[in-house]
C-alpha cells in the first residue's frame, strides 16, 4: 500500500510517501496510525497526538474508523484552515 504524507507529517516522518506491507489486523486507519506510531522516533513524532493528523484513502478524505481494505494509496495531512 502506498503511503503519502504532506506538510509538517512529511517533515516529521522525513519522506514524502513509501509503500509498506502492512500486517495482519491493520483494517482501519486508526489501527494504521497505531502501527506507524511503533515503527520509529519519527512516525510516534509525526502522529503524537491523536485526532490531529487527517487522512485521505484514495484521495477522499476518511474517519479514523474508515476500513481500508481494498484502498491503493492512504495519505495523511494535518488540519486545513481557510484564509
Amino acid at each position: 500500500m502506498k503511503l503519502v504524507y504532506f506538510a509538517w507529517v512529511r517533515e516529521r516522518v522525513g519522506k514524502a510517501e513509501e509503500t509498506v506491507d502492512l500486517p495482519k489486523g491493520i483494517v482501519t486507519v486508526s489501527d494504521l496510525v497505531d502501527w506507524l506510531r511503533g515503527r520509529g522516533e519519527e512516525y510516534a513524532y509525526a502522529f503524537e497526538t491523536t485526532g490531529i493528523v487527517r487522512a485521505a484513502i484514495d484521495r477522499v478524505h476518511a474517519k479514523p474508523d474508515a476500513p481500508i481494505a481494498g484502498a491503493s494509496e492512504i495519505a495523511f495531512f494535518p488540519p486545513m484552515t481557510g484564509g
